[in-house]
């Protein structure tokens, strides 16, 4: 079958299979980007930090055409009524699988998202759903199946991965997984360089793949023109796999300064994912596990100094949630902005973390992640200055994707009395 038909097939099967009512209500085909002028927006430029005077943003074909100008005739017009205007925000650490999840990210302020790999190739079809305008966004950088030893289920995705069983367990079952990722479109490989925090009875500073295997996983992805994204949380595997090559460490919570100098001098990127180890702390969300409590509150400390000093030594750090965005998952990017001041980045470096440094991740930089002309009109407004009060971007009132208006909340009034 035509790979691109291939696609188009999923994607068409997510909406039936993963649509529920609220999904398929939500999720509407958008009509195409028509014409906008955002007036009277308050433009924050997140490489400098620097905030306009309330200007306006023109956007043609989902694309920002020009800033400051008159609005020009015959396109519509949004007053952003002085508010504050961001680009939107980048999820770096994703399991997206539904429709209604990706309404969630959207609903979150978040336009961009790179998957971290599940057992599915709905990041795919996900991913072919936004591109052709079926649903609003967010743009996703599809994972696909993760590579690691245990596929369980995932066989289902593709019959073909059922050759790999039980284990994969070799440099050359490691290669062909990679590829069979590569055949379905991935944009980023998804590996695992030490066990997972989310599962009892795991060790996740154990390693699990040598630095060869990982080698093995970056040289066949960068065959594909695709980087390597790496769970590690224990040191010796995430030293393995910045030493392979990989583009980015994922979690990181047990990481040395030896770790991290590497990673400064090599370009790796850390995505920490702080807010779901406070989610393993804690009761209710994605890990609702009472065992994972105390490995949770072992894990907090740990991380927090790792992320401490990665900004010192200068790795650059990208916002990631870890979420699926599910009807019970409470961890949002704008939470992880949050924690990233509270562990000492100023509000400017925190936002660049979620958008222009995330966009460089994941090689969009020239696509999204800030409020330029040439850029997609990915935008978000918030009620206030979000340098001065980062809280803000917790409670977006406009969100534009691709150019389109997918949240408006800008009319929206709280009444005088209760619920």
């Amino acid at each position: 079958m035509n790979r691109t038909l291939q696609h188009v097939g999923w994607a068409l099967g997510l909406v039936v299979a993963c649509g529920s009512d609220e999904g398929l209500r939500a999720q509407q085909r958008p009509a195409p980007a028509e014409p906008l002028a955002l007036v009277n927006a308050r433009i924050v430029d997140v490489r400098t930090g620097s905030i306009s005077a309330p200007s306006s943003v023109v956007v043609r074909d989902g694309v920002i055409s020009s800033i400051g100008e008159a609005p020009p005739d015959g396109v519509r017009v949004i007053d952003v009524r002085g508010n504050h205007l961001l680009p939107g925000l980048i999820d770096a650490h994703t399991h997206l699988a539904s429709l209604d999840a990706a309404r969630r990210a959207l609903e979150s302020g978040v336009t961009t998202v790179r998957s971290a790999g599940g057992a599915t190739y709905n990041d795919v079809a996900l991913e072919t759903l936004a591109a052709r305008g079926v649903i609003a966004g967010p743009d996703v950088v599809p994972a696909g199946i993760f590579v690691r030893a245990e596929i369980g289920s995932a066989i289902v995705a593709d019959p073909k991965l059922a050759d790999l069983l039980p284990r994969v367990d070799t440099i050359e079952k490691l290669r062909l997984l990679v590829r069979i990722n590569l055949e379905h479109g991935v944009g980023v490989i998804k590996t695992a360089a030490t066990e997972r925090a989310g599962l009892v009875g795991t060790d996740p500073r154990k390693q699990v793949l040598t630095e060869a295997e990982v080698r093995a996983i970056v040289e066949e992805a960068a065959a594909g023109g695709v980087p390597v994204e790496a769970h590690a949380h224990g040191d010796e595997g995430a030293y393995a796999a910045v030493s392979a090559g990989v583009r980015s460490i994922e979690h990181g919570t047990y990481l040395s300064d030896r770790t991290l100098r590497l990673m400064e001098a090599n370009g790796t990127f850390l995505v920490p994912t702080y807010m779901t180890v406070v989610d393993v702390s804690e009761a209710g969300g994605d890990y609702d596990v009472p065992a994972l409590r105390v490995r949770g509150r072992h894990m907090l400390p740990r991380l927090r100094d790792v992320v401490a000093r990665a900004h010192a030594i200068g790795v650059r750090l990208v916002t990631g949630s870890d979420t699926s965005y599910g009807p019970s998952s409470l961890t949002r990017i704008s939470h992880e902005i949050g924690a990233f001041v509270d562990m000492g980045l100023t509000p400017l470096e925190a936002i660049q973390a979620a958008t222009v440094t995330a966009a460089e991740l994941l090689r969009l930089e020239r696509r999204t992640g800030a409020i330029e002309a040439g850029l997609e009109a990915d935008l978000i407004a918030v009620a206030a200055d979000p340098l001065a009060d980062v809280g803000v971007v917790e409670d977006v009132l406009l969100v534009i994707s691709n150019g389109r208006v997918a949240v408006d909340r800008l009319n929206f009034e709280k009444s005088a009395g209760g619920f």
